[in-house]
């Protein structure tokens, strides 16, 4: 008899997962602090218009949204199908914009004020009639930086 055994193996080692928890928390971190959420839900229908000579805005916190378009399906029976004007997460009628305006100036630091933006998301099947509305508003608000929000595309589109 010989005085040494050969060991038979016993299978293949566990992992350890002791560190698995730090992962976990790690990647939750991260998610937490680079996911942005949506501050608004749009009710309208948003079919930008194309356009060739797209610029983008430097400071998106300096910009104020205004929707138009028709409402969704959902709202349709509420608000019908003309097209309608949308601030922040409800419909508005032309005499509410100046109210935003001011209270959206309010929101900025008072030195950032001069470089407040208006954008204007308007459905590419809206009439210009609300649109005109909507720029005299503004200009009675002293908002007039206006912006019109459309989409780039490489040729317009008929």
């Amino acid at each position: 008899m010989s005085k040494f055994k050969k060991k038979k193996a016993v299978g293949s080692q566990e992992i350890s997962t002791a560190s698995l928890p730090d992962i976990v928390f790690m990647l939750l971190f991260f998610f937490m602090v680079t996911t942005t959420l949506r501050e608004t839900t749009i009710n309208v229908m948003q079919k930008l218009p194309g356009a060739t000579e797209v610029k983008k805005l430097e400071r998106k916190s300096l910009v104020s949204y205004i929707y138009i378009g028709k409402p969704r399906q959902n709202f349709q029976t509420l608000y019908g199908t003309e097209p309608r004007i949308q601030l922040n997460d409800a419909f508005a009628k032309i005499e509410d914009i100046r109210n935003y305006v001011i209270s959206e100036r309010e929101k900025v630091d008072e030195n950032e004020r001069t470089f407040l933006t208006t954008s204007l998301k308007v459905d590419k099947d809206t009439k210009m009639g609300i649109i005109i509305d909507v720029k005299q508003e503004l200009r009675k608000a002293s908002a007039l930086k206006i912006n019109y929000s459309s989409r780039k595309v490489s040729q317009i589109e008929d």
